[in-house]
């Protein structure tokens, strides 16, 4: 039996967690700020935002908590470390951005009712706004937003933001051109739209992480046969591919070979083609003989 570990995606947590800091930083300064211009204005749009903004800084905490004990060592007891509290973050994050959406379709539709005046003091905090979020993005962009899920769901609370701030300013130059209020909640609907389909997207991509799903970018028949085609193998059976949390692909297998397999040689090549052409580097292999039976509850790949 072989194993094998690689701690490589450990880099760059650095980097991310000071990009989540200094974005809480900035999200919960300014949401103060625009909670107090939506209730002078009686906007909906800030308001909103400014809801959306609180939930940010929530969710950005809760991302930099998650980095901090996702670096814990494993123990006896949780022999992976913390390293998936990661994925629960972001799985909470994303509920989070459906629940908030949902929220901001009912106050939108109240609206629609009897659609408010609106103070033209909204376009000053909106367009302050705006700025805040385009930094607290570019910031969060210089992490690893395409491959940590962690990180990811903070980012798109905070796009969430930056199109709040958009539709807020819109929907004031409407008002003001056109005498329009009734653009207040159209504005909110929008910015709700693109909230609670980031919020399924990456609670969806979450939930599949503690399902066990196999990681993205890996085609498991294709692995399968892979191993399959190395000198001496027979079979491959009992393959199980998942992930830890984001940028950490485990695997786990049996490898039936022949009588002539030199076996070591075999599980360093193995190792080698999990590693270069799949980039799993976390795998645990069993080379056995052709005496012994597979597992009758495998419902796997044999």
């Amino acid at each position: 039996m072989g194993h094998s570990h690689d701690h490589g995606h450990n880099h760059g947590h650095g980097a991310n967690k000071t990009a989540l800091l200094w974005s809480f930083i900035l999200i919960f300064g300014f949401m103060i700020v625009e909670v107090i211009g939506g209730l002078i204005t009686n906007s909906l749009a800030l308001l909103s935002d400014a809801g959306h903004m609180l939930s940010d800084a929530a969710a950005l905490g809760l991302s930099l908590v998650a980095f901090k004990i996702g670096e814990r060592s494993a123990t006896k007891a949780k022999t992976y470390g913390y390293k998936r509290f990661e994925i629960l973050a972001a799985f909470l994050n994303g509920i989070t951005l459906i629940v908030i959406s949902l929220y901001i379709f009912w106050e939108a539709y109240q609206r629609f009712l009897d659609p408010p005046n609106v103070s033209m003091g909204m376009m000053i905090v909106a367009i302050i706004g705006l700025i805040v979020n385009i930094l607290v993005a570019w910031i969060l962009m210089r992490g690893d937003t395409e491959e940590n899920l962690n990180l990811r769901s903070a980012f798109l609370h905070v796009l969430g933001d930056l199109l709040g701030s958009v539709g807020a300013i819109i929907a004031g130059l409407l008002i003001y051109f056109f005498n329009w209020n009734i653009a207040d909640p159209i504005a909110s609907v929008l910015v709700a739209l693109l909230i609670i389909t980031s919020g399924y997207r990456v609670a969806k991509d979450s939930f599949h992480v503690l399902m066990e799903g196999k990681p993205k970018g890996i085609d498991v028949e294709e692995l399968h046969n892979s191993l399959k085609g190395l000198p001496n193998v027979v079979d491959v059976h009992d393959l199980h591919v998942w992930s830890i949390t984001s940028e950490f692909p485990a695997l786990s297998c049996h490898i039936v070979v022949d009588q002539d397999c030199e076996r070591d040689l075999l599980l360093q090549k193995a190792v080698g083609l999990l590693k270069n052409d799949y980039h799993i580097t976390h795998s645990t292999i069993q080379i056995e003989g052709q005496s012994v039976l597979p597992h009758e509850d495998d419902d796997c790949c044999n």
